[in-house]
């Protein structure tokens, strides 16, 4: 299984890094179960992020080849309603990226996950239309502005759209992707190995309803 994150400049380094250690360790656990990639659009280059750290991609993004596909926020001040944050995300969309995105949700059996900002970046790109997602609490009402059913919850699963909350839930999603696709006990090694302690209960579309 191939999970790919996908950088851009101004990214937010937690968002992107968070994941990519999660998952990371889940395939070196497993035996290479699951491979992360830092990538970029086109050709694998460098990024820097928001705060200033300099990134570098291992590949280039591949919406034909990933199983799992992580869009991560950007980094910036949140003074002035989050305009530098909301610049970032606006110039990371990129046609390119854009029909990447919708490249990779059209094919069955793919998961687009999101952490902090990126679900408002997959919003813009038409994707949460109808939705269950979250975002940072900041940004909550733009995400409902692009259609999005909006739960404030720390992750949201929507079969194969799951989104997280603010910058630190990205460890929580990828816990989350690692228990779903590679069992409990694996996800339990790994919060073992990090010492991190999954916070808040995840949101899940298909959870049965009674009474």
């Amino acid at each position: 299984m191939l999970a790919q994150i996908v950088l851009f400049d101004g990214v937010d380094p937690l968002d992107a890094i968070a994941p990519h250690e999660v998952l990371g360790a889940a395939g070196a656990h497993t035996g290479g179960a699951i491979t992360a990639q830092l990538v970029t659009v086109g050709t694998a280059t460098t990024v820097v992020s928001g705060n200033g750290l300099t990134l570098h991609a291992q590949a280039a993004l591949d919406p034909d080849r990933a199983d799992v596909l992580i869009i991560p926020g950007a980094a910036g001040s949140m003074a002035n309603g989050a305009t530098e944050i909301t610049d970032r995300l606006t110039a990371a969309l990129t046609p390119t990226l854009h029909q990447a995105l919708h490249t990779f949700t059209a094919r069955p059996g793919t998961v687009l996950g999101t952490v902090c900002g990126g679900s408002l970046l997959v919003g813009a790109a038409g994707l949460l239309t109808n939705r269950p997602a979250v975002t940072h609490r900041a940004g909550l009402a733009q995400l409902a502005a692009f259609g999005a059913v909006v739960v404030p919850a720390r992750v949201v699963d929507d079969g194969d759209l799951v989104t997280a909350g603010g910058v630190t839930s990205g460890l929580d999603l990828a816990l989350h992707l690692v228990e779903r696709f590679l069992g409990a006990q694996t996800a339990f090694a790994i919060e073992t190995l990090f010492e991190h302690e999954r916070r808040g209960v995840v949101w899940r579309a298909d959870a049965v309803t009674t009474g």
